[in-house]
Formats: C-alpha cells, sequence, structure tokens
C-alpha cells in the first residue's frame, strides 16, 4: 500500500562509482582529477541524502560498472541495481523495460541544483503524459521518465549522447507521444561550469 502523499513511482539514480580518474574525467582535465573527484563524491551524496528518503517515491541507485554494486561505499537502507551492457540509452531502456509497474524517473547523479521538488513535478507530469524531460542548457537533459503505461516505449534509438542533440534525438522517438518537460538545469562537465556552480564565473 502507498504512503500517504506517495507519487507511487520509481526514482532512478544513475550512478558512477566514486572512484580517482574514473568520473567527471572532462572535469578533471580542467580542475584536476582529484578536484573533480571530490565535487562528484560529494555531489552524489547530497543528492542521495536529499532524494531518497522522501516518502512520495522509492530510490533506487543503478550503479555502474556492475562489480561496485557490493562496494560498501553505497548508503545503508537505499536499493541498488546494476546498470548492465550497453551505452548510457541501452542501460536507460533496460532500467524501464525491467523494473516493476508504475512510472520511472530516471536521473544522472551530478545536477547540483536537483531537489525534491522537481521530482514531484516529474512525477506529477507523468499523472498525463507519456514522457517527461529535465532538459540540460546544453542539449541533452538531465531527467527522463516515463509512465510505462499501456506500454513502455523504446525511446533512444539513433540518440547522438553527449552533444547538443541527445534531448532532441530522445523526442524525436516520442513523436506520437505525449511529452511535458519541467525546469531547465545545468550540469558540471568543465571549468567553466565548475566556477559558475561554485560561485566564482566573472
Amino acid at each position: 500500500m502507498s504512503l500517504p502523499g506517495t507519487l507511487a513511482g520509481t526514482l532512478v539514480i544513475f550512478a558512477k562509482a566514486p572512484r580517482l580518474g574514473r568520473v567527471k574525467t572532462r572535469l578533471g582535465r580542467d580542475i584536476g582529477m582529484v578536484r573533480a573527484w571530490r565535487f562528484y563524491r560529494h555531489a552524489l551524496d547530497r543528492l542521495i541524502r536529499r532524494l531518497a528518503p522522501d516518502p512520495r517515491w522509492r530510490t533506487v541507485i543503478a550503479v555502474a560498472p556492475d562489480t561496485a554494486v557490493g562496494d560498501p561505499l553505497w548508503p545503508n537502507g537505499v536499493e541498488l541495481i546494476t546498470q548492465g551492457r550497453g551505452d548510457l540509452g541501452a542501460r536507460m531502456q533496460r532500467v524501464f523495460d525491467t523494473l516493476p509497474p508504475g512510472p520511472v524517473v530516471i536521473i544522472g547523479a551530478d545536477i547540483p541544483g536537483i531537489r525534491p521538488r522537481h521530482i514531484a513535478d516529474a512525477f506529477a507530469a507523468l499523472g498525463s503524459h507519456d514522457a517527461v524531460f529535465g532538459p540540460a542548457e546544453d542539449g541533452g537533459y538531465w531527467l527522463v521518465g516515463l509512465r510505462r503505461r499501456p506500454r513502455v516505449l523504446q525511446i533512444f534509438a539513433g540518440v547522438r549522447w553527449s552533444g547538443p542533440h541527445a534531448l532532441a534525438d530522445t523526442k524525436r522517438n516520442l513523436e506520437k507521444s505525449s511529452i511535458f518537460d519541467i525546469n531547465t538545469l545545468f550540469d558540471v562537465d568543465n571549468g567553466k561550469d565548475f566556477r559558475r556552480f561554485s560561485g566564482k564565473e566573472t
């Protein structure tokens, strides 16, 4: 039975194990690998602490690499699953295909501006739309969700990842479905983004 006020959906946080030299490497080329690793580790920790306790949804962390699912670094009390093989689209589609029935929202682990209200807005949108996106300023997206009713849509074919076309390409696969966009946020991919996040951009 759902808790009072629940949105009866599953939030999935796609997260890489925070290992030095394996996360935020593009950012690391600008600000140093240790500093980039610290940013990612703290961003991931804050995100989980902020979103996982919310009773309005079930929170799951999708872990990469798969072998890291048993690492002691993950918080107690949060369900873990593996991302599996393939590119980002294949891994996200696998989550949409295999989780129990109900709406599913997927987010990345390194978007510092995500708040519970954004997740609530996404699940609310799935009450009357087939898909929801949180656009990113660079042409990608920081959130994608599917109602998964009456069927699970296949939405990632031909998507050009890590560039300005990811959102448009994904929406093209949804042209016969209803779509809702929530807030546009920025992710921290390079030194300029980091300075902006840190309030140091001039």
